[in-house]
C-alpha cells in the first residue's frame, strides 16, 4: 500500500523505545510518505535531532519558543499542515498532557492545535501503563477519538521486567497509518472471519491445569492485521497476557471445550484461522478440591480423556467457510506432519513451524513458516510475528476474492 504524498508529522516522545522511531520514519518513506519530525526534550536524550533529520530530509522541530519557526506561529502550521499525527514513541507523561490539555512544549501544544487525526503508540514501563491514572488518560483519549496501536506484551529495557508495555513494531505502526490514511482500501471489508489464539488451560483441579506454550502473540497479531483490512473478526481468546486487537471482537474463553463451542456459535463465516495451541487432552473428571499431596504416597493418577478437535471440525462442518487455515506447532518433521495435517483436518492452508525450543518462536516476537497447501509449499523467511501476520491477511484477502471452484 502506497503512502505517496501523505503528510505526517511525528511526534517523538521521551522514552527508550525512541530508538525505533528511527526505523519507523525509514519504513514511512519507504511508502512515499513526508515524515516531519517533532522531538520533545525527553526524545532527544535517547537519540538525536541530526539522526533524525538525516533519516526524514526535513527539518527537525524541537522547540515551542523559536525565534525563526515562531515567526508564523509555527506550531499552529505543524498542527494543521499535515495528514496525520503519529506519537511514537507516547510516553505515559505525554498522554497524561494529552487527556488533560496541557501544552507546556512544542509537541504537546502542537497536540493541542491540532484539527487532524492523530494515532499514538504507547511505549511505557508495565506497572506505568496499568496505573489507574494511566488508564483514564487511556479511556478519555479514545473517547475523544485519539487512535491507538499497542502497546504489545514483552521484555522491557529494564532488567526481569516484562508485561504490557512494548511499542508496537514500526512495521505494525505503518499498517496503522495505512488503514487510517486509506479507509477505501479495505480488500475484507464485509468478510467476517473467525479465529482461534492462545493456548487452552484445561482444569486438574481448582489450582493446577494442562495447557501449551502458547502465548496468544502471534493469533492476536493476525486478527489485528485482518482488522485493518477491513474484515470483520472475532477473536476467541484462551487465557493470554496480552490486550485485545483494536477492532476485533474477543471472546475469552478458558477450555478446549469453550473454544469450540465459541468457534461454531461465530459461523457461519468467510474464513477460518484456527491458530490456538489447544490442549489435546483433558482430565477425565476434574477435581472440585485441590488434590492433596499424602506423605509416601505416589501422584494421583490422572485419566485423560481427548478433546474436540476444533480445526477438523471446522473443516467438514455443514457451515465450512469458504477458506480454512490450520496452524502446525511441529518439533520434527515440519513438512510431513503438516501434509497430513492439510488432508486430515479438511484445511486449504497449513501454517507450519518449527517451535523446538531452541528456535525461541514459542513466547518469542519472531517467527519462521511454511504455508502448505495442495499445491506446493511455500517457506517465508525469518520475520516478526507482526510480519508474518501481515503477509499472512494480504494471503487470506486474495484467496477469498478467487472465485469458488
Amino acid at each position: 500500500m502506497s503512502l505517496t504524498g501523505k503528510r505526517l508529522l511525528l511526534v517523538i516522545s521521551g522514552g527508550i523505545a525512541a530508538y525505533k522511531s528511527l526505523d519507523l520514519i525509514r519504513r514511512l518513506k519507504e511508502r512515499g510518505a513526508v515524515v516531519t519530525p517533532v522531538m520533545t526534550a525527553g526524545a532527544q536524550a535517547f537519540i538525536t535531532p541530526l539522526a533524525v533529520g538525516a533519516l526524514s530530509a526535513t527539518a527537525v522541530y524541537t522547540e515551542l519558543f523559536s525565534r525563526e519557526d515562531e515567526q508564523d506561529v509555527g506550531h499552529i502550521r505543524l498542527a494543521r499542515d499535515c495528514d496525520l499525527i503519529v506519537v511514537a514513541p507516547a510516553t505515559a507523561n505525554i498522554l497524561a498532557k494529552m487527556a488533560n490539555g496541557l501544552a507546556d512544549d512544542l509537541a504537546s501544544t502542537v497536540l493541542l492545535a491540532t484539527n487532524r487525526p492523530v494515532l499514538v503508540a504507547p511505549a511505557m514501563n508495565p506497572m506505568m501503563w496499568a496505573n489507574p491514572a494511566t488508564r483514564r488518560n487511556v479511556e478519555r483519549l479514545k473517547a475523544d477519538g485519539i487512535q491507538f496501536v499497542g502497546p504489545m506484551a514483552g521484555e522491557m529495557a529494564e532488567k526481569g521486567e516484562a508485561g504490557i508495555g512494548r511499542m508496537a513494531e514500526p512495521l505494525e505502526i505503518v499498517a496503522s497509518v495505512e488503514a487510517l490514511l486509506s479507509p477505501a482500501d479495505k480488500p475484507l471489508a464485509g468478510r467476517r472471519i473467525v479465529m482461534t489464539s492462545g493456548p487452552t488451560h484445561e482444569p486438574i483441579d481448582p489450582v493446577r491445569y494442562i495447557a501449551n506454550r502458547s502465548s496468544g502473540r502471534q493469533g492476536h497479531a493476525i486478527a489485528a492485521a485482518l482488522a485493518r483490512l477491513g474484515a470483520e473478526v472475532t477473536l476467541v481468546s484462551g487465557p493470554v497476557t496480552l490486550p485485545d486487537p483494536d477492532g476485533v471482537d474477543v471472546v475469552h474463553v478458558e477450555r478446549a471445550e469453550e473454544m469450540r463451542e465459541a468457534v461454531l456459535s461465530a459461523l457461519p463465516a468467510d474464513a477460518a484461522v484456527m491458530v490456538a495451541a489447544v490442549a489435546d487432552w483433558r482430565v477425565a473428571s476434574a477435581s472440585s478440591q485441590k488434590i492433596k499431596k499424602q506423605e509416601g504416597e505416589g501422584p494421583a493418577p490422572l485419566q485423560l480423556t481427548e478433546n474436540p478437535d476444533i480445526l477438523k471440525t471446522v473443516g467438514h462442518h455443514p457451515l465450512r467457510p469458504k477458506l480454512v487455515i490450520g496452524f502446525a506447532a511441529e518439533t520434527q518433521d515440519v513438512e510431513k506432519n503438516g501434509l497430513a495435517k492439510l488432508s486430515r483436518k479438511g484445511a486449504d492452508l497449513i501454517v507450519a513451524n518449527d517451535v523446538s525450543p531452541e528456535t525461541g518462536i514459542m513466547g518469542g516476537t519472531r517467527n519462521r513458516v511454511k504455508i502448505i497447501s495442495k499445491e506446493g509449499i511455500e517457506e517465508w523467511p525469518d520475520l516478526t510475528k507482526d510480519e508474518v501476520a501481515a503477509r499472512l491477511a494480504a494471503l487470506i484477502a486474495g484467496r477469498l476474492r478467487e472465485p469458488e471452484a
